[in-house]
């Protein structure tokens, strides 16, 4: 297992926001060759804010509510706990969500936006996973925010699948990622969700190099959103409509 250790270290270093000499670009015109659930899968991802680094996260609408989608290991650092709220980066806006979910063996969390925490100009898209596992060859979209840069949105397809005996089945994906990338949401060109993004591919020998188009994802299958919002229901101050 010391390849996957290597492997999981990596996908746990973070970067600043912004790097000395940088110009950051406030908005990014969208070409017209993006299809159509490309631009909602964009229009859905969030940076996730958590200790002196960062990582991506989606947008999910479900029974009404809003939920954010990220990788367990973003929002790891420090004490873990229902109800903790970390910062999260939009379009023009900085809002808080709070823990409602977490497995760390699949690397999944999920935050809870309160109805006063929406946001104004991103848009969630709806709760829709995959019935079944990806085929290999499925194209594929995912937006998210690599180390300094603003938000990107990617293309690539299902390469295929590995399976390790503690984390199981994981999907890989012929795709660019990088450090940051982690906690995104990758869609099917139909969007549907695939799973979530939360590493790259590490060679160790003989010195450690990263196979930035080699991306681990972890398969939605292993998430049931209804048992996040049954804790919005127990943990939160005012409860949503979903809870009635």
């Amino acid at each position: 297992m010391k390849s996957l250790f290597l492997f999981v270290i990596c996908s746990l270093m973070a970067f600043g926001d912004v790097p000395i000499g940088a110009t950051p670009h406030l908005t990014e015109p969208v070409n017209v060759s993006m299809t159509k659930i490309e631009k909602k899968v964009r229009s859905a991802a969030v940076k996730v804010y958590s200790g002196n680094g960062h990582g991506s996260g989606s947008l999910v609408k479900y029974k009404g509510s809003h939920f954010i989608i990220t990788a367990f290991h973003v929002i790891q650092p420090g004490r873990v706990f229902f109800g903790k709220t970390y910062q999260i980066k939009g379009i023009n806006q900085t809002k808080l969500a709070s823990l409602v979910y977490f497995d760390e063996t699949n690397d999944i969390a999920v935050l809870y936006l309160d109805k006063t925490e929406h946001f104004k100009y991103n848009n969630p898209m709806r709760w829709n996973p995959m019935a079944s596992d990806a085929h290999v060859g499925t194209a594929i979209t995912y937006s998210g925010y690599p180390s300094w840069h603003n938000l990107m949105t990617f293309r690539g397809h299902v390469a295929g699948y590995e399976t390790f005996p503690r984390i199981g089945e994981q999907i890989i994906l012929n795709v660019f990622g990088w450090f940051g990338s982690s906690g995104a949401l990758v869609y099917t060109s139909r969007g549907e969700i695939v799973g979530v993004l939360w590493a790259i591919d590490v060679e160790n020998d003989p010195e450690v190099q990263v196979n930035e188009d080699m991306v681990w994802v972890s398969p939605i299958r292993h998430l049931n959103i209804k048992d996040a919002a049954d804790a919005v229901c127990q943990y939160a101050a005012t409860p949503p409509r979903h809870c009635e």
